[in-house]
């Protein structure tokens, strides 16, 4: 986004320094007025602006959407596991991680190029942010989601050592309902 803005900010510059030396026509009423071409130029811009904040919400849904895909994979896997008396810790503990994932709207991948957004300026939600709803640079998951994950994920992570198939499914019952519940809101 910062590489579109600059040079949308550039256009717009040139666009400026144009009007400003060209001549005034004789036909224009108000020559203190801002151009209308500059008007259109900087609604362009706005209009890229807002764009990529909508691109970043859906690729933010695209990402939740995916770990929660896995995260059922993996639920299912645990659960046919376990009914057949076989070891499924190792799933117990993969789900933990993606539940995790859920509630940091990524890996730390993912953390790593929100973190570079926020350090440019960059914040989905700035006035929310302020008021306590949402973790500095978060586009979906709410603080009162992540804490809903992160507390699922750590109950589901103590029992990868014993998996119990009627803890782990109340614990992904937590993570169905949170992830709805955003689904539904976060659009």
């Amino acid at each position: 986004m910062n590489r579109t803005v600059r040079i949308l900010t550039g256009v717009v510059a040139l666009m400026a320094a144009v009007a400003v030396l060209a001549p005034v026509r004789a036909d224009q009423h108000d020559s203190t007025a801002t151009p209308e071409q500059l008007v259109a130029a900087y609604g362009s811009l706005a209009d890229t602006i807002l764009s990529a904040k909508k691109t970043e919400l859906n690729l933010v849904h695209s990402i939740l959407a995916t770990a929660y895909g896995h995260a059922q994979s993996t639920m299912a896997s645990a659960r046919d596991k376990m009914k057949a008396g076989k070891d499924a810790r190792s799933e117990v503990e993969k789900l933990a991680t993606l539940v995790s994932h859920l509630g940091n709207e990524g890996d730390a991948a993912v953390a790593g190029v929100r973190k570079r957004l926020v350090e440019a300026g960059h914040h989905h939600h700035a006035s929310t942010e302020q008021r306590g709803q949402f973790e500095e640079g978060f586009v979906i998951v709410t603080r009162a989601a992540k804490k809903v994950f992160m507390d699922a994920a750590g109950q589901i992570g103590k029992m990868a050592a014993a998996p119990n198939a009627a803890a782990l499914e109340a614990e992904w019952q937590k993570v169905q309902k949170q992830y709805q519940g955003l689904m539904a809101t976060g659009k």
